[in-house]
């Protein structure tokens, strides 16, 4: 895939970025990314902004707890950013046990993506694995939710946690459609444990199905939650994967 399609969410290398913001910043962009997913951002704006117009890059998404905190600041962080989406990455497990607590998370989402209109910022949520591991007359939790989300509200599908999960990612992209606009691109054993997620390419999932199943994904962000080896050499030997037939 081309290089512009690409993003990295900055959780990989959040020790990094902690002792030295400017430097696993830089470290980024030596890599070859153009594109960053930020988290947290409503607490360093203004460092994140001048680190990345140093490097030419761009954030066209990050993550916020958009339905546990005041979304004000976190939309006017954004914009200060040049964000176009604004992700929730986390709501509790508890609900989305039952089709009504998911139905709420719908209706919660939907009113984040009204208010963030006004700001001309998009509103999505990204999974873990509990979105889809319990059946609702077949369907998983995240079908549950994007029958009830407001078109405007776009999805990223964690194609790893989906695994986890115990679904198929291509077949569920598939199910979700052009609801989904961004990837969460991960690797490794396809298990709960963050320090066995390796580089793309070299752990069991199949990535090359899921980019054949991704029609409607405008970024793909590549992420580890952890690693038992070095997270900057795992990002750079994704890179290289992902983009090995642009050379």
């Amino acid at each position: 895939m081309p290089p512009s399609t690409l993003s990295v969410q900055l959780y990989t290398v959040r020790d990094a970025i902690d002792a030295d913001l400017d430097a696993a910043i830089d470290r980024i962009a030596t890599i070859g990314f153009r594109q960053v997913e930020p988290y947290g951002f409503t607490s360093r704006t203004a460092d994140l902004a001048a680190a990345l117009r140093r490097n030419g890059l761009t954030a066209p998404s990050g993550h916020a707890p958009l339905l546990s905190s005041e979304q004000a600041p976190i939309f006017e962080a954004a914009r200060a950013l040049g964000m176009t989406t604004v992700i929730d990455p986390f709501v509790d497990p508890s609900r989305w046990l039952s089709e009504d607590g998911i139905k709420a998370t719908a209706e919660a989402l939907n009113a984040a993506a009204d208010a963030a209109a006004s700001y001309d910022l998009r509103v999505g949520y990204h999974n873990h694995w509990f979105e889809v591991e319990t059946d609702f007359g077949g369907r998983t939790g995240l079908e549950v939710l994007s029958a009830h989300l407001s078109p405007e509200v776009v999805l990223e599908v964690d194609i790893y946690w989906v695994t986890v999960g115990g679904q198929s990612p291509a077949g569920l992209l598939g199910k979700l459609g052009d609801r989904v606009k961004f990837i969460h691109v991960k690797d490794g054993d396809i298990s709960r444990n963050n320090k066995a997620q390796v580089a793309v390419g070299s752990g069991r999932m199949d990535i090359p199905a899921v980019l054949a199943a991704a029609s409607a994904v405008e970024t793909f962000v590549v992420e580890l939650d952890d690693s038992s080896g070095d997270l900057f050499t795992a990002l750079g030997d994704s890179f290289t994967y992902l983009t090995r037939d642009e050379a």
